[in-house]
C-alpha cells in the first residue's frame, strides 16, 4: 500500500547536528524552546483585549524566564546602581483614598532607595543617555511595599511580553559587545522605528531627561496606573509621582560626555558626598487621583496604556508625603547590590491594574531573584527583611537562615491549632477588591492602544525652544551613529508623524530628505513637561568652586564659604597645587587642583580677588567649559583679569562681578545657581556653526 503524502504544512523533523551545529535558529518559523511554532510574540494572552494576563500564557512565561536569567549574577537591567537609606513621612492627606497604613497621618516609615541606569553593566558610566531607575522600598508596619519606577513616566512598550526584545535591542550588539550603555546604534533604532508605540518614550529619552544633573534633581514615576482602596472599600485609580525638592535639572550633552570619561561615578559620588556633608536628598510623593470608571480611561486617555501620561494640567499632582535620604549604605554588596525589588510587594490599600506591562512585571521581578540571589530565601537578607512580623510557612531552600520549628508547614492543620492564623481585611489581611473578569482568550491590544504619536507630539511641543533644540541634537547624534540608511529613514518617517519641524531638522543633520507625515495639529500642551525654570530654587547639595592661589583674598573666600554653607551648598577651593592656602588668620585647604578637576564637578565657578592670571591652559579649559555649559561664573576684585585671560568678558550673560564678597554678591551667586543654568548664554556658546536646519 503506498504511503500517504507528507503534510506540507507540518514542520519537518530536524536531525541533531552535533556539538559544532545547533538545534536553534535553523527554521523559518518562530518557536518556543521546545520547537512549538508561535503565531504572535508581541501580545500576552489576556482575558479580552483589556483583561488581565492569564497564567496559562506559557510563551510569556518562557520568554520572560529566559530573559530574567541571562545574566549571572549581575542584573540584566539596572545593573549600574547607587542607593541610600532614609525615611518617608506621610502628611496624612491620602487617608481618604487609601487604607495603606504608611500613608496615614503622622506615619514615619524607613526606606531604602536605589537609583540606576537601565542598559549599562555594573562598570559603565553614570552619565550616559538612558532611563534612570527610581526604586523605593518602604519597610511598613504591614510589610514591604516596593514602588519600582523610573525617572520617566512612560515606557517603550505596551505589553510586557516585548520587554526582552526592547532590552536586547538596546544592549550592545551581540557580535562585538559595543557600544556599552548607549542606544546610539542600529539595533535600538531598528526596534523603536518598527515598534512605533515606543515613540513617546523615545522623545523623553532624547530630551534632557535622559541625562539628569544628579539623582536629587530627577523626577520619579510609578509609570503604571495603580488602584487605591480606602477603609470603606471605595476605589480610585492613581499614578505615583516623586517631585524633587531641588527641582528638575539636567546635564548638557558635552558635560555628560566629559563626565563619563573623567568621572564615570559622577552621580553616585554626588549623592554620597552630599549626604556625608549633611545635605540629604529630598522628594515629595505625589498622587494623580483618577476616577475608577468601568472603561479605565480619563479625558480620552487609556489608563492601562503605559506609553501614555495624564498631563498634570488635567489631573494635578497632590502631595502626600516627603522622602528624605540621609544615610549612605555601609556596604555596597550587602545593601545596594543585594536589595531585591518586586512590583508585587504590595500593602493593603494599594492594588495593581490590568496594564499588560505591569502584569508581566509581577512575574518577572520575583523570578529574577531566584538566579541573581541564589534561591528563594533572598527575603532573609537584612536589606530585604520586612520590619513587620513574618510567619510565611515557607521552608528550606538554598541559603535558608531561619531554624523553623513545628511539624505543620501547611494549612489547614490539626496538629498546631490551625496556625498561623489567616487575617481578614479588618485584621490587616490583603484582600483584593472583587472585580468582574471576562473575555475571550486572545493575543491583541485594545484599539485605544493604537495612538502612538499624539502624546509624543504633545511632549515635544510643550518644551521650550531651547529644549526642543536639545532633542533635535540628540536624535541627530544617535541616528548619526547608525550605519544602516534604512534604519535612519524609517525613524525619520516616525518623526514625521510627531512634528514636521523636528523631522526636517534631524533629516538635515543626517543629510537625508525629510519624509512627509501627518502629525497631530490640535494637541493640548502641558507646560509642566518643561524643565526650564524662571525662579531660583534650592541650592542644597550644589557645589561651587573657588579658584585661588597663595596671593588670593582668602578672607573673602571665608565670607563666601559661610554664605554658601548657610544655603546648604558646598564650597571647594581650586588651586594650582595641593596643600593649604594661608594668609594672616585665613586658612583654606586646597580641595582640588587644576590637574584633578574639571568643570563638570561644579554648579558655578568663582575667581577670588588677587588671584594671578597665569594663563595656565588647564585653568582656561576649566573656565571655558563652565562658560560653554551655561553655568554661573563670578569674580570679585581683580579676579576679573583671570576671566579675561580665559576669553570670558564681564559683560557676558551670567558673569557676575563685585568689588568684594558682600551680601549682595553672595546672594546674586546663589540665585544664579538656583536657576541651574544661564540659558541666555546658550545661543552664544552651544549653537552649531551651521545649524542643522540650514
Amino acid at each position: 500500500m503506498p504511503s500517504a503524502k507528507p503534510d506540507q504544512s507540518a514542520p519537518a523533523p530536524v536531525e541533531p547536528t552535533g556539538v559544532e551545529g545547533t538545534r536553534t535558529q535553523n527554521g523559518e518559523f518562530l518557536t518556543t524552546a521546545q520547537g512549538l511554532r508561535l503565531p504572535d510574540t508581541d501580545h500576552s494572552l489576556k482575558a479580552g483585549s483589556r483583561g488581565p494576563t492569564l497564567m496559562e500564557d506559557f510563551h510569556l512565561r518562557e520568554k520572560i524566564t529566559h530573559f530574567d536569567h541571562e545574566r549571572i549574577p549581575e542584573r540584566v537591567v539596572h545593573a549600574r546602581g547607587a542607593a541610600a537609606h532614609g525615611t518617608f513621612e506621610s502628611y496624612g492627606t491620602a487617608a481618604a483614598v487609601t487604607r495603606a497604613d504608611f500613608l496615614a497621618e503622622r506615619r514615619t516609615t524607613p526606606v531604602f532607595v536605589r537609583f540606576s541606569t537601565v542598559l549599562g553593566s555594573r562598570g559603565s558610566a553614570d552619565t550616559v543617555r538612558d532611563v534612570r531607575g527610581f526604586a523605593v522600598k518602604f519597610y511598613t508596619a504591614e510589610g514591604n511595599f516596593d514602588l519600582v519606577g523610573n525617572n520617566m513616566p512612560v515606557f517603550f512598550i505596551q505589553d510586557g511580553i516585548k520587554f526582552p526584545d526592547v532590552i536586547h535591542a538596546g544592549k550592545p550588539h551581540p557580535d562585538r559587545e559595543i557600544p556599552q550603555a548607549q542606544t546610539a546604534h542600529d539595533t535600538f533604532w531598528d526596534f523603536v522605528s518598527t515598534h512605533t508605540e515606543a515613540t513617546h518614550h523615545v522623545l523623553w529619552a532624547m530630551s534632557d531627561r535622559g541625562i539628569p544633573r544628579s539623582y536629587r534633581t530627577m523626577e520619579g514615576f510609578g509609570v503604571h496606573t495603580f488602584r487605591l482602596v480606602n477603609a470603606e472599600g471605595a476605589t480610585t485609580l492613581v499614578k505615583f509621582h516623586w517631585k524633587p525638592v531641588a527641582g528638575v535639572h539636567s546635564l548638557v550633552w558635552e558635560e555628560a560626555q566629559i563626565a563619563a570619561g573623567v568621572d564615570p561615578d559622577f552621580h553616585r559620588r554626588d549623592m554620597a558626598d552630599a549626604i556625608e556633608a549633611g545635605a540629604p536628598l529630598e522628594f515629595e510623593l505625589g498622587l494623580q487621583l483618577l476616577p475608577d470608571t468601568e472603561d479605565q480611561t480619563f479625558e480620552g486617555i487609556d489608563l492601562l496604556d503605559p506609553t501614555k501620561i495624564v498631563p498634570e494640567e488635567l489631573a494635578p499632582v497632590q502631595l502626600v508625603g516627603k522622602l528624605t535620604l540621609d544615610r549612605n549604605p555601609t556596604n555596597y554588596f550587602a545593601e545596594t547590590e543585594q536589595v531585591a525589588f518586586h512590583t508585587g510587594n504590595l500593602v493593603p490599600g494599594i492594588e495593581v491594574t490590568d496594564d499588560p506591562l505591569m502584569q508581566a512585571r509581577l512575574f518577572s521581578y520575583l523570578d529574577t531573584q531566584l538566579t541573581r540571589l541564589g534561591g528563594p530565601n533572598f527575603t532573609q537578607l537584612p536589606i530585604n527583611c520586612p520590619h513587620a512580623a513574618v510567619n510565611d510557612n515557607l521552608r528550606d531552600g538554598m541559603h535558608q537562615t531561619a531554624v523553623h520549628t513545628g511539624v505543620t508547614p501547611y494549612l489547614p492543620n490539626g496538629l498546631d491549632e490551625d496556625r498561623p492564623v489567616r487575617a481578614s481585611a479588618d485584621e490587616g489581611g490583603y484582600v483584593q477588591v472583587p472585580r468582574e473578569v471576562s473575555g475571550p482568550k486572545i493575543r491583541e491590544n485594545p484599539v485605544s492602544f493604537d495612538d502612538h504619536f499624539s502624546q509624543a507630539t504633545m511632549f515635544y511641543r510643550s518644551l521650550t525652544p531651547l529644549e526642543r533644540k536639545h532633542v533635535v541634537e540628540a536624535f541627530t547624534f544617535e541616528l548619526g551613529k547608525c550605519y544602516e540608511q534604512g534604519v535612519k529613514q524609517r525613524e525619520l518617517a516616525v518623526l514625521a508623524e510627531v512634528d514636521a519641524d523636528l523631522c526636517e531638522q534631524v533629516a538635515a543633520g543626517l543629510g537625508l530628505p525629510a519624509p512627509t507625515g501627518s502629525p497631530a495639529e490640535d494637541v493640548v500642551l502641558s507646560p509642566a513637561l518643561s524643565q526650564v525654570v524662571t525662579e531660583p530654587g534650592p541650592v542644597a547639595g550644589r557645589k561651587i568652586g573657588v579658584i585661588a592661589d597663595a596671593g588670593s583674598d582668602l578672607a573673602g573666600i571665608t565670607k563666601l564659604r559661610k554664605a554658601v554653607e548657610r544655603a546648604g551648598a558646598t564650597l571647594l577651593v581650586i588651586a594650582p597645587v595641593g596643600g593649604e592656602l594661608k594668609k594672616g588668620r585665613s586658612l583654606h585647604t586646597v580641595d582640588r587642583t587644576l590637574l584633578t578637576t574639571r568643570s563638570i564637578e561644579f554648579d558655578a565657578l568663582v575667581v577670588a580677588g588677587s588671584t594671578t592670571p597665569t594663563g595656565d591652559i588647564k585653568l582656561t579649559v576649566l573656565l571655558q567649559e563652565a562658560f560653554r555649559h551655561c553655568k554661573a561664573i563670578a569674580a570679585w576684585g581683580d579676579g576679573l583679569q583671570v576671566l579675561a585671560a580665559a576669553g570670558i568678558g564681564a559683560d557676558q550673560p551670567g558673569v557676575l562681578a563685585g568689588d568684594e564678597v558682600g551680601r549682595e554678591f553672595a546672594a546674586e551667586l546663589l540665585a544664579a545657581v538656583g536657576l541651574h543654568r544661564v540659558w541666555e548664554r546658550a545661543d552664544l556658546v552651544m549653537a552649531s556653526i551651521v545649524p542643522p536646519s540650514v
